[in-house]
């Protein structure tokens, strides 16, 4: 699922959320065995589909919003869903536009998300059952308890791949150091790090559909990924072979690989852009960015201004402390740290690899 239709299915998620008084409205709903459709949106692209109904302009609540769900039409809400704009209306979407459903309701719902840009509210009167649209994308809210348990299980699975994500990011930081790395090494890196990011995805739509329930899961989760996205980052911009694209550009080529497809290992390389002479088993220079990172307290600005004087992350710990120097706004004090700092990270990798 694209990164931008998440983020639009997320925010409709959002309001419908529990604890959110839409919620409580469409639960009262549920529980008085009526059907419903909700548009939440009540500008002119919406009022072009409505036809008859009645202008209401009334501050929204739970109790309202049952009461005028037992008439036939659609409810129109603000954007916001703060205030009710229009009961008992009868909507005219295009009927060329495609829809699966069968039902009237759900098929008026499906054919209007996928014309306007508003989330469409559907509450099925027999199953029970409440459906948000937004755009081609469907989504059925499911019961909390269920819910819950989707989101742990999903929970423990993140924690599982976020070890493997640390054990493969360490053991690529120790063959940095011994100048050893492969196109194979940096493409295991790149692969568990998506996997850690699709599947910390999929929590976070548990996570925005839980609403206030999902509070610890939310702490879980944000401690589990740390700087899940700055690494990801750093790995790009040290082995990305045409520094002139940018690092966001080869990130989101890597989204767009299919699950299936993020296995194969020559898939994933492309997203580096690596000439078609380099095999897996190929030899790596990072530039530096990614152990320069660990150093404390050096500025993002700086590490750009050693990684441009030397090219290359064997330079930059080869060099003297007069070569740092003469860095832009390195100094001497910045020097001697970031000497300090890579000799220790290369001790430690060196000591964690063959002890």
């Amino acid at each position: 699922m694209a990164p931008r239709r998440v983020g639009t299915l997320h925010l409709a998620l959002a309001v419908v959320a529990p604890g959110r008084p839409l919620r409580e409205g469409l639960d009262r709903i549920v529980k008085a065995k009526m059907g419903a459709l909700v548009v939440v949106g009540d500008g002119p692209e919406v009022l072009s589909i409505c036809s008859g109904g009645f202008l209401l302009d009334a501050a929204y609540s739970p109790q309202r919003l049952s009461e005028l769900a037992k008439m036939d039409g659609a409810i129109i809400l603000a954007a916001d869903a703060s205030r009710i704009a229009r009961a008992n209306v009868h909507l005219v979407p295009n009927p060329n536009v495609p829809t699966s459903e069968t039902g009237t309701r759900h098929r008026t719902a499906e054919r209007v998300a996928r014309s306007i840009d508003v989330p469409v509210i559907s509450v099925s009167e027999d199953m029970g059952v409440i459906a948000v649209y937004v755009g081609g994308m469907k989504h059925i809210l499911e019961e909390i308890p269920r819910l819950l348990n989707r989101a742990n299980q999903a929970l423990q699975t993140l924690e599982r791949y976020k070890i493997r994500l640390d054990d493969g990011s360490a053991e690529l930081s120790q063959l940095e150091v011994e100048d050893v790395v492969s196109v194979r090494d940096v493409v295991a890196v790149l692969q568990r790090g998506e996997m850690v990011r699709r599947i910390a995805e999929e929590l976070e739509t548990y996570i925005i559909e839980l609403g206030v329930d999902a509070r610890l899961i939310r702490l879980q989760l944000d401690e589990i990924l740390g700087d899940l996205e700055d690494d990801r980052w750093l790995v790009i911009q040290d082995y990305l072979f045409d520094p002139d694209i940018p690092v966001d550009d080869a990130l989101e080529e890597l989204a767009t690989i299919e699950t299936d497809d993020l296995l194969d290992v020559r898939e994933v390389a492309r997203v580096l852009r690596l000439p078609g002479h380099m095999d897996l088993e190929s030899n790596l220079q990072p530039r530096g960015y990614r152990l320069l990172a660990k150093v404390p307290r050096l500025p993002e600005g700086i590490i750009d201004h050693v990684v441009d004087r030397f090219g290359s992350l064997q330079k930059i710990m080869r060099a003297t402390l007069h070569d740092l120097e003469d860095v832009q706004g390195v100094g001497e004090v910045r020097a001697r740290a970031i000497k300090d700092g890579l000799s220790r990270l290369a001790e430690s990798s060196i000591l964690d690899r063959y002890s």
